[in-house]
């Protein structure tokens, strides 16, 4: 009897626990869970399994348009100053000035230095007396050969004396024009006292210090002036371009642009002066030299930066957005969105292609949209949304699946149901 009691009590406890707190899994491994509508077993794991495959992959589209499309050719390039001078002391003296800073910019004709010029003046001064000198011998011999001359057509004196006053006459007149020549020469040399600027240019590091004894044509001089504004630039082009180039300075001056290492807005605009008469055979490229400019200082002698040369414009041609433009194994496609916002893989030929935009020969049309972001998860006929350019196309984490539900929340799941 007592048996019975105790195996009544178990099964009522079963009972209750079956009625109250009813396990994820029937006796057989069946879910308790209700079916689906299709009689099938129910889907757990939020968006993991089939709900991914009806959700729209977000993307970024362009437009496809028509447009004039510049033609690029682009090499690398090496800035030069077209001149630039060293300053040299052009007379010996003790430097007594030192007119400039380090890396001023300065005017032909400014003073730089100035060396010590007693000695210079001091010989200018003595030419100017002697000339003064012989110009005052000269008009007393003037005089007196006039004197001579009428006495001699008078017959009061003789024409020897005449002669012998014109002879006089000549002789100082030579003099004087030889010391106008010293004065003249002492002039130039007391102006090289006088350190002047011979073109305009950045004064670089100074060669010598103010005090210093400084002799002509020595080797270290005074200072280096560099050219910067204009600046040229030497660079190269493959000689298959040659064609091209030459076509264009045909129909007028070149335009060139001084690019970035970063790829960022042009550093400056010039004009290309002139293509080598050469073709170097060694690597097949041939010169060319382009001037730019300047006006900001942002190229430097020594530099080097890639040189765009634009050669020609493609008229009205079907544009795209570089980043369309992918790879597969027939070649070039883009995906198209159609109007069921579902995309369509494209072939398409590409005439150009930059890192902005790309040439279609044909595939799509002006008027068409093509993704250029969120390629990853596309396929022919995918389903998308299209954010705006800029947007983020990553999709968000997925739900934690019922895999790795802790066991305490399942129970709780399981006490709702």
């Amino acid at each position: 009897m007592k048996r019975v009691i105790v195996l009544l009590l178990i099964v009522a406890a079963g009972v209750a626990a079956w009625r109250f707190w009813p396990p994820p899994f029937g006796l057989f491994g069946a879910s308790n869970a209700p079916a689906t509508a299709d009689g099938g077993a129910p889907r757990r794991g939020g968006r993991r399994g089939g709900g991914m495959a009806n959700q729209a992959v977000p993307v970024v589209a362009g437009d496809v348009t028509r447009d004039d499309v510049p033609v690029f050719l682009e090499g690398v390039g090496t800035f030069q100053a077209p001149n630039t001078v060293t300053v040299r002391a052009q007379v010996e003296g003790t430097l007594v000035e030192v007119a400039f800073r380090e890396g001023q910019d300065v005017k032909a004709g400014d003073v730089l230095a100035r060396i010590d010029p007693a000695t210079y003046q001091a010989q200018y001064d003595q030419s100017v007396a002697q000339k003064a000198q012989f110009e005052a011998q000269l008009a007393n011999a003037n005089r007196d050969y006039d004197r001579y001359q009428r006495l001699a057509k008078n017959d009061y004196g003789s024409q020897q004396q005449a002669e012998t006053a014109k002879s006089t006459v000549a002789q100082l007149e030579a003099q004087v024009r030889y010391y106008g020549a010293l004065i003249d020469q002492a002039k130039a040399t007391l102006d090289r006292t006088v350190v002047r600027a011979p073109i305009s240019g950045r004064t670089g590091v100074r060669g010598v210090d103010q005090g210093n004894y400084v002799t002509a044509g020595e080797t270290t001089g005074i200072v280096t002036i560099t050219q910067l504004q204009p600046i040229s630039a030497t660079f190269t082009l493959p000689q298959q371009n040659i064609q091209a180039v030459t076509r264009a300075m045909a129909r007028g001056p070149v335009s060139v642009e001084a690019l970035p290492a970063d790829g960022g807005d042009p550093l400056d605009k010039g004009a290309l002066e002139v293509i080598d008469n050469q073709v170097d055979q060694a690597t097949g490229t041939v010169k060319l030299k382009a001037s730019f400019p300047n006006a900001e200082l942002a190229l430097w002698p020594g530099q080097f930066t890639n040189i765009r040369v634009a050669v020609d414009v493609l008229k009205q041609v079907v544009v795209t957005p570089g980043p369309a433009i992918q790879q597969g194994p027939d070649g070039p496609f883009v995906y198209v969105v159609k109007a069921d916002q579902t995309v369509e893989q494209r072939t398409v030929e590409v005439t150009r292609q930059g890192a902005e935009r790309a040439v279609i020969a044909s595939g799509v049309q002006p008027g068409d949209k093509v993704v250029i972001t969120g390629f990853t998860r596309l396929r022919n006929g995918s389903k998308v949304a299209v954010g705006a350019p800029g947007a983020t196309t990553e999709p968000e984490d997925d739900a934690p699946s019922a895999q790795a539900t802790p066991r305490s929340e399942r129970r709780a799941q399981g006490a709702g149901q």
